[in-house]
């Protein structure tokens, strides 16, 4: 671009977001500093203070912006349940279903060697502490079903196996109003071994 440099900084900061590319990120911007300036003002009062604001739950790790999140402060959830979950947004995700009253711990990843992310960078030891509080009698794994939420799982299970935990792991099967012909094979071979 010319010597528009805000507007490259713009375009370049939106870039960043996942699944957003040039001509989209380009896009947002014009639109914003053509058609919506309030928008654009907002956006970045919005993003600044989340930026000031947000802070890591002391127990779960989510996103919030005290201490100890709601979550954990809910006297009526189950104690003895601790689910793990790679982002705050699965977390968000188990929530809308309303079949899940226990605790979470958010790993705000999953392992990585490629990226260079492992055990110490996922915070694990925080995650082993709070399951061996003595109140957690169940942890859930609930790490997405890709090859590194797998091989977190599993590194998870082990290392809670030693310590004398018995981990459970979401259930994985054919969705619901879906027919076999069109199911991958992958999800209808563990459906078939899952089954109940």
């Amino acid at each position: 671009m010319s010597d528009a440099h805000s507007l490259d900084a713009l375009i370049q900061a939106l870039k960043r977001l996942p699944g957003v590319g040039v001509k989209s990120a380009q896009r947002m911007a014009f639109y914003l500093l053509q058609h919506d300036r309030a928008a654009a003002q907002h956006l970045a009062r919005a993003l600044d203070d989340a930026c000031k604001l947000t802070q890591h739950c002391d127990f779960c790790n989510t996103f919030t912006e005290h201490a100890v999140c709601a979550t954990c402060m809910d006297e009526k959830r189950d104690h003895s349940k601790l689910c793990v979950v790679e982002t705050p947004a699965d977390q968000a995700a188990l929530e809308r279903t309303a079949a899940y009253k226990g605790l979470y711990f958010v790993l705000m990843g999953k392992l990585s060697p490629l990226d260079g992310i492992g055990p110490h960078e996922l915070g694990l030891k925080k995650l082993f502490e709070r399951a061996c509080d003595g109140v957690v009698q169940e942890v859930i794994l609930a790490t997405n079903f890709t090859a590194e939420g797998e091989a977190t799982a599993h590194v998870i299970s082990e290392a809670l196996k030693a310590r004398g935990i018995k981990p459970t792991r979401l259930a994985r099967g054919v969705p619901v109003g879906s027919e076999l012909e069109y199911v991958d094979l992958g999800t209808i071979a563990h459906a078939l071994v899952d089954r109940r």
